[in-house]
């Protein structure tokens, strides 16, 4: 019997960086749009990552 083959990150430390990055500037762009509130949430979550 194999073992199963180990998972890989999809994403670096330093690409959490950068999206959180991407996301505050365009958080700053729709702010005053309702999906504000979701990207808002998104950069919290990402934060807790990277």
């Amino acid at each position: 019997m194999t073992e199963p083959t180990r998972s890989r990150a999809v994403f670096s430390t330093e690409d959490f960086g950068l999206m959180k990055e991407a996301i505050a500037d365009y958080i700053k762009k729709i702010q005053d749009k309702p999906e504000s509130a979701k990207f808002s949430n998104l950069y919290h979550r990402l934060g807790r990552l990277g």
